[in-house]
């Protein structure tokens, strides 16, 4: 039975999709999904690892199908579209919904935000379904962020005397303790978020934060940045997508491909990018892969050198990749995000390398196109081809790992710029209030007991500390 249920399998792809089980007349007996559809397959090889009733239900399977889906995400909504409408016998587990997390808005005077597991006919606003317990909780932390609502339950709210830590790290407005004028406009953005109407939400916050800036509230204009980059990951139905991961791609034949389509052999590739909030705390990044995925011995952080590129994508780009080319490692590919002004700088840059730049066109995560190495432009790679999804996977991951850095060092920044103006406190003192507090945010919003409570802080340096954010006068 084994070697015969392999010969069913056999030709299944290294894809995500849904995989159809049908007996010998041809009913159908179970719909699965899958990230990866042979090795999921696999998995049904070995009779005495499955449950109970697909054991049975195993040793009734004469044929295998399968649809292949661009992504986990669709996998997911596909597989529930056929369990609702062909009603598979052995997906009875399935049927009621329960298996699947979601988020839901309670219905209250300060709906809380939280995980779903259940009917949606109870009296909650219920949003996904999500392809797993990770995707679930990032799009939470998106929301709590940019959002500001409670995920409490309403007991622990009702008894709260004063506002939580997740206020203290601006993940809550604290409708507990705080009265609340725009909760009610919170929820309502929450909602446009949770049915992917982001675009409208990040252009507003974008003039926003120019708005800040040309204020020079550069405090502001970062926390704001940070919310348009929590948005970025928000999908068209509502789902927060997750980014193709080395589990998913088939890296050494995508690289391989790549080295078809662009005709030259690729050891190494490095991908390149760069941040900065209106010129301030400019820096740079460079991820690396291969055919066996990303190569983290390969990865480099940049602080620009020359300050006076600072807010220029282009001269800063000059730099890093300039910096990288003489240092290494080698690289037999550059991948650059941005448009022809990007493209030609690195090819400037380094003559002998092939550049290759990922441009977003009008819409972005689906309007991508791409300036060869010759400096032609190529837009007819498809959207759903591994090829175009590795690309963009890369290009991505370039993208995180350079905001992850500006973030940090805007972070050390803004504790040296604002802390050391306060008399007493030096780096050893800086250093005990941002692990205590894990903000200047925090720091600034602390009152005297919590400063007190921090560790070898002393009660004179915590006095002077809360007289310089609240105006006071010793």
């Amino acid at each position: 039975m084994n070697i015969q249920f392999r010969d069913l399998i056999e030709n299944a792809p290294r894809s995500p999709g849904v995989y159809k089980m049908y007996d010998a007349d041809g009913n159908l007996l179970y719909v699965g999904k899958a990230k990866n559809l042979i090795a999921r397959l696999k998995q049904y090889m070995d009779i005495s690892k499955l449950e109970l009733h697909k054991q049975v239900m195993r040793t009734l399977v004469a044929r295998v199908d399968w649809e292949i889906v661009p992504t986990e995400s669709d996998a997911l909504i596909r597989e529930q579209e056929l369990i609702k409408t062909l009603k598979p016998k052995y997906n009875v587990m399935l049927t009621d919904g329960k298996m699947y997390p979601m988020i839901a808005l309670t219905n209250s005077k300060y709906p809380r935000l939280m995980k779903f597991r259940g009917k949606i006919s109870q009296r909650r606003d219920v949003f996904g379904p999500y392809p797993s317990v990770t995707a679930l909780n990032e799009t939470i932390k998106t929301i709590q962020k940019v959002c500001n609502l409670r995920t409490c339950t309403d007991t622990f709210m009702r008894n709260r005397a004063r506002p939580c830590l997740l206020y203290q790290i601006g993940r809550c407005s604290a409708p507990c303790c705080i009265e609340q004028t725009d909760y009610s406009e919170r929820v309502s953005l929450a909602r446009r978020i949770l049915t992917g109407d982001s675009e409208p939400i990040i252009a507003d916050l974008q003039k926003q934060m120019k708005k800040y800036s040309i204020d020079m509230d550069f405090e502001k204009a970062a926390i704001v940045r940070d919310k348009i980059a929590q948005l970025t990951g928000t999908s068209n139905r509502g789902m927060r997508r997750n980014h193709v991961h080395s589990a998913v791609l088939d890296w050494d034949k995508n690289v391989s491909a790549l080295e078809k389509w662009l005709g030259l052999k690729i050891e190494l590739a490095g991908v390149f990018d760069n941040s900065h909030l209106f010129g301030t705390n400019p820096v740079g990044a460079m991820i690396a892969f291969g055919h066996d995925g990303f190569v983290k011995s390969g990865y480099r952080h940049f602080k620009l050198n020359d300050k006076s590129r600072a807010g220029n994508d282009i001269a800063m780009m000059d730099e890093f990749v300039s910096r990288a080319v003489a240092r290494g490692p080698k690289m037999d590919l550059i991948i650059v995000d941005g448009g022809p002004a990007q493209w030609n700088i690195a090819h400037r840059v380094a003559p002998n390398i092939p550049i290759l730049g990922v441009t977003k066109g009008e819409v972005r995560n689906g309007d991508e196109h791409f300036i060869m190495p010759d400096g032609s432009v190529y837009t007819d790679l498809p959207k759903d081809s591994p090829l175009f999804l590795m690309l963009r996977a890369v290009r991505d991951e370039a993208h995180r790992f350079v905001i992850t850095y500006h973030r940090t060092t805007r972070a050390k920044q803004m504790t040296a710029s604002v802390l050391d103006e306060i008399d007493g406190i030096g780096p050893k003192r800086k250093h005990l209030l941002l692990t205590h507090f894990g903000s200047v945010r925090a720091i600034m919003d602390a009152d005297m007991d919590a400063l007190r409570r921090v560790p070898e802080l002393g009660d004179v340096a915590a006095k002077k500390i809360y007289a310089y954010f609240h105006s006071e006068v010793l």
